[in-house]
């Protein structure tokens, strides 16, 4: 009986589709990116509105390698009371290594594109969708903005076909 229900809410959650925020059809084009330069720890500055990140005020995201050559992958979303919840992954290579097309999976044999499509030569900052425009992240080494650099991501993710006003910004108020 868990496994049907168990079938059943993955078959709900399938149907529940996540909105394309992207106004534009044109396809992306990735960032490449070395993948030990890429590891490490980033700061979640701004993202579309998910169903799995309801509730948080700002997260992070860690990168690490992993001994089967997979790339490890720690979630963590502090809420407004100052909790965290962790979601652990793994990611993997889509296509060509270093293209900045990647795969992830939080859940068994289920992996979702992870694309790089924008970042800083020096690796302090990363802008990171999908193919379709559903959902985007802006991603930063440093842990807040200022507001000229928050101004210069909203041109950056309007260039790429995304309207700065759907998106979410991190909020530190209590921090």
């Amino acid at each position: 009986m868990r496994t049907l229900i168990l079938v059943a809410a993955l078959l709900l959650g399938a149907c529940v589709q996540q909105p394309v925020y992207r106004t534009v059809d044109t396809p992306f084009e990735t960032a490449s990116i070395e993948l030990d330069r890429y590891l490490g720890l980033w700061h979640e500055q701004a993202r579309l509105p998910n169903q799995f990140e309801r509730g948080c005020v700002r997260a992070t995201a860690e990168y690490g390698l992993r001994e089967d050559g997979l790339v490890s992958v720690l979630n963590t979303c502090v809420e407004e009371d100052g909790s965290t919840r962790d979601a652990n992954g793994r990611a993997r290579w889509a296509d060509a290594e270093g293209e900045g097309k990647l795969k992830v999976s939080f859940f068994g044999p289920f992996w979702a594109d992870y694309w790089v499509i924008d970042r800083a030569d020096d690796y302090s900052w990363s802008i990171v969708s999908e193919p379709r425009g559903r959902y985007l992240w802006v991603l930063t080494r440093a842990e807040r903005l200022s507001a000229g650099e928050r101004a210069a991501f909203e041109e950056r993710v309007r260039a790429h076909g995304f309207r700065p006003a759907d998106l979410l910004w991190a909020s530190y108020q209590g921090a």
